[in-house]
Formats: structure tokens, sequence, C-alpha cells
């Protein structure tokens, strides 16, 4: 079975399911401050995680909502079934589910979809990134100030991005905190985004958004330089043209706060 026309029809399917739940009564929790789940993630985790272990039984499953499972060989699933559950409790409907497909260590697939608005994000290793079947490509701004960045941050943790933010609100063309870095991930792999940042992400927020960048002819990596790390919890993704700048910058807001 192909990864990646699996992860795009399973993508699809649990968005779905999501869509059919948005207008439901919710059962809302709340994990840690300001971090939620509702009924649906859970649900749309359930159909994930049962759909695998069907198709690929000795896979393991990294899962966002508790559908982590050990493996018996080298594939992996890593799975946020709701990206965005904020928005959705409040039916804002900048939501998505992201399913990332990887083998021995490297992500080989990516899908992101976004249910209410019917985008469809997919990337292969060495593959192009496509929307809808459409190839996508990062945008060609080369300022910053020219630029649309996207970042986010838990409303309890302002503190730890909040400098970051003020900064680059004042240097770039303006900035944009929609509240699901996978989905914000794949708007910079289809040029809508010229880049993103955050800190304190989980690999599952970050996998496929980060081969659909790559594909898309972007660049990935951590916040405080050199390669992206699926478990050190931060990013820093561009379409290539920015990057170098935008990494000054909010380094350079990095060292103030480690001075004062």
């Amino acid at each position: 079975m192909d990864p990646l026309a699996f992860i795009t029809e399973l993508a699809r399917d649990a968005g779905a399911l999501l869509r059919e739940r948005l207008h439901e009564p919710r059962q809302i929790e709340e994990k840690h401050e300001h971090d939620l789940v509702t009924d649906a993630d859970r649900a749309s985790e359930a159909l994930i995680v049962e759909r695998v272990r069907a198709a690929f039984p000795s896979a393991a499953i990294l899962g966002e909502e508790g559908g982590t499972q050990a493996g018996s060989g080298t594939e992996r699933f890593i799975v946020d079934p709701l990206d965005g559950t904020t928005n959705y409790a409040h039916r804002y409907p900048l939501f998505c589910v992201s399913i990332a497909y990887e083998r021995a260590g490297r992500i080989e697939a990516g899908a992101v979809y976004a249910p209410l608005l019917d985008e469809l994000y997919a990337a292969r290793h060495g593959g192009g990134a496509t929307c809808n079947g459409a190839p996508i490509r990062v945008s060609p701004i080369a300022r910053v100030g020219d630029a649309l960045v996207c970042t986010g941050f838990n409303p309890a943790r302002y503190a730890r991005n909040g400098r970051h933010f003020a900064a680059l609100s004042d240097r770039a063309q303006a900035v944009r905190r929609d509240g699901s870095a996978a989905l914000d991930l794949a708007f910079v792999a289809a040029g809508i985004y010229d880049a993103f940042w955050e800190f304190d992400l989980a690999p599952w927020d970050v996998a496929a958004g980060w081969l659909l960048i790559e594909e898309a002819g972007g660049r990935v990596g951590a916040l405080a330089g050199g390669p992206l790390d699926l478990d050190d919890g931060s990013i820093l993704a561009s379409n290539g043209a920015v990057h170098e700048e935008l990494a000054g910058l909010l380094q350079a807001v990095s060292e103030r706060e480690e001075a004062s």
C-alpha cells in the first residue's frame, strides 16, 4: 500500500468526521491551562489509529491524544487528529488533521487536511508538494519587511514568545497567529505565509508540515539554528529567501532577553 495515498485518504476521512461533529454539543476538557481536548479529537484519533493498525500492523503510532503505540518495524505514523482544538471548539474554521509517515527515521510522506477549507496538502519525499492535487511552491518574497509571517503560542505562556512577537510585528509587513501550527506550515508551503516560527511544539505539530515546506522549495530548521529536531520543540520555517534575516531578528531578541 502506498503510504501517501493511505494517509491522504485517512486525513480526509478524519476531517469529514470533524466537520460532521462541528455543530454538535462538545465535550471539552482542559488538559493544561488554555490547552483543550474535545470528544472530536479523541474520535478522530480513534479512527486514525484503527485504520493504521489494520493497514500497517507493525508500525508505531505517535498520537497527541493517547494513541501512542509501539511497533515492531521501522515505520511510524505521527498523528495530530485535530490541530487547532480551541479554534474547533469555537467553530473558527482554521483547524486541520495532520498525519506524517516516517520510515527508518525519515519523514517519507505527509498530509494536512483542513476540512472547512476543503484543502488537502500532501507531500512525498523527493516528489514535491500539492494542494488538492495541484503543485505548490513557497513564495518569492525576499525581505522580512515585505513578508507575511505567522507564529503561535499558548496564551498561558505568552512571555515565552511575546518579545519575539512584538519585534517581528515592528519589522514584518504583518504577523498572524492562527492557532494551528500544522496548517500554518502548510500555508508556508503554499506561499500564503512567507515564514513561521514557534516555541514548544510537539512532533505531531510539525512532522507533516516540515516535509510539505521542504518539498515546496522552502527551508525548515530549529529556532536556535541548525537542523530541525522533532523532539526539540521549536521551529523556524520559511520560503528560504527570508530565513537568515528572520533567524537573525529572532536570535537578537533571545540574546537581549538572556542579557536582561
